[in-house]
This record gives C-alpha cells, structure tokens and sequence, in this order.
C-alpha cells in the first residue's frame, strides 16, 4: 500500500521521533505531545481518507485539553511577553483544540463524504 499523503507521513515521523527522543532524553511528559501528534499525522499521511481525518482531529482535541490546562496551571508563573505566550502550552493547546476541531468538521463535510 502507498502512502497518501508522503509530506504529511514524513512531518508525522520526525515528530513521532522528537517525542521519543524528548521521552528517553529527559523522561518528562512534555514528549507524549509529539509522539500522540505525530502518530496521528503518520495515520493520516498513510490513509488518507475520512477516518484518519477523524481520527486526527480527534487525537489534537485530546491533546489541545492537556495543553490548554497545562496552560492554566503554569500562568501564575509566565510573564505577559510575546515569547512566553507563544511559547506556553496555553496557546498551542488553543491551537490544537480548535485544529481538532476544523479537522473533525471537515472530515464530515460534503467535500471528503462524496470522494471515491
């Protein structure tokens, strides 16, 4: 079987594997996020079709509510600067989660359902 999507599946391998390098390098939780993004990525780069859309958006919705609440929880100690709000889990966990669900959205649209 060929891959369908070969950006997608490539861009989901480097995660997948920047997650596990961050996992066996420092042991932190911080590396689940890659890993669970990545793995959906390489889904969809593989499939291709409605359910791995799906299954993805899923998966960043999942992702988006651990961030989102990492996020809330590490606000008292961030400063309001433009480094430490983009590069805060509260931005990217609203990113993820509003991803999720564009990709859930379009997964459902007219536009994937009447392919074949």
């Amino acid at each position: 079987m060929k891959p369908r999507g070969l950006s997608t599946l490539i861009f989901g391998i480097i995660l997948t594997v920047l997650g596990i390098g961050i996992l066996a390098s420092n042991g932190s939780a911080g590396g689940v996020i890659p890993v669970l993004i990545g793995g959906g990525l390489c889904y969809l780069g593989w499939h291709g079709d409605r359910i791995a859309l799906i299954v993805f958006g899923h998966t960043c919705i999942v992702v988006g509510c651990v961030l989102i609440t990492w996020g809330i929880y590490l606000l008292p100690y961030s400063k309001p600067i433009l480094s430490h709000i983009f590069a805060r889990p509260l931005f990217w966990g609203l990113f993820s989660l509003m991803g999720g669900i564009c990709a859930n959205y379009h997964g459902f649209c007219q536009c994937i359902r009447r392919q074949k």
